[in-house]
């Protein structure tokens, strides 16, 4: 990635999450990254590219966290908890303002627009990833409980930027060892 790319898509990034996507505009992204119109335009050919950059860097960033957690020498149940520490350090980070992807598909309701449909492929990947690690734990249907996961964490990312983060994330925590705790439970239950 070059110097300028780079640094057009660390200013964007920055911009669009702290103030929206939609407020704020081309000409701000180029002043701000201190680069011409041109080079603007050599590396995104519009503004929805660059959106798409900047939810593509996100992704990536969420998939190397996931990735990192899974390489742990750590039980199953661990690195489900592990993901949902990551979730909770972000939430309580300063400046934290909800779920870039969250944001991103409320400026862009339109599923056929690139934009939403890099949100749905996060979401896609996030769902089937979780999946994956709920049934590394020994849960035998882990797909109702990721989506259970996946609610737990759009509602603190929703929360988390309204009042204080921390007792968000502490009732985030608690729902994930709820989902580890209880899986099965009604399958584990003998006959009468």
């Amino acid at each position: 990635m070059s110097e300028a790319r780079s640094r057009l898509l660390n200013t964007a990034t920055e911009l669009f999450y702290a103030e929206g996507i939609h407020s704020v505009g081309i000409d701000r992204v180029i002043a701000a990254a201190q680069v011409t119109r041109a080079t603007l335009y050599r590396h995104f050919p519009g503004k929805d590219d660059l959106v798409v950059a900047y939810l593509t860097q996100a992704d990536e960033a969420i998939r190397t966290r996931v990735n990192a957690a899974r390489t742990q020498d750590a039980s199953p149940d661990d690195i489900v908890r592990t993901v949902g520490r990551s979730i909770a350090d972000d939430i309580q980070r300063p400046g934290f303002r909800g779920c870039a992807f969250l944001n991103a598909v409320a400026e862009y309701p339109d599923p056929t627009h690139p934009v939403h449909q890099a949100v749905l492929r996060h979401r896609q990947w996030f769902l089937a990833t979780i999946t994956e690690l709920l049934s590394d734990t020994g849960e035998t249907d882990p797909e109702p409980a990721a989506r259970h996961f996946v609610m737990l964490r759009d509602g603190a990312m929703a929360a988390g930027c309204l009042t204080d983060p921390k007792p968000i994330c502490e009732t985030f925590l608690l729902g994930i060892d709820g989902l580890l705790k209880y899986r099965n439970r009604s399958r584990q239950q003998p006959d009468f």
